[in-house]
């Protein structure tokens, strides 16, 4: 597959373009995951509320 191929694939099929949509889901997660730990670590004195979520790795 070329460049045009891979081109035409992801940009003007359903299936390229439901593939781009995934991807950009994940890198959204990801760096929503990431945001919220560096927040974490920076404010540790916050004292947890009713609603707040954590991660199910983290004792306290």
């Amino acid at each position: 597959m070329d460049l045009q191929g891979a081109y035409h694939f992801l940009f003007e099929t359903f299936q390229g373009i439901g593939i781009l949509f995934l991807i950009a889901i994940v890198v959204c997660l990801i760096a929503c995951v990431v945001m919220e730990r560096r927040t974490r670590k920076r404010f540790k004195n916050h004292a947890p509320v009713q609603g707040d979520w954590d991660f199910p790795d983290e004792d306290e």
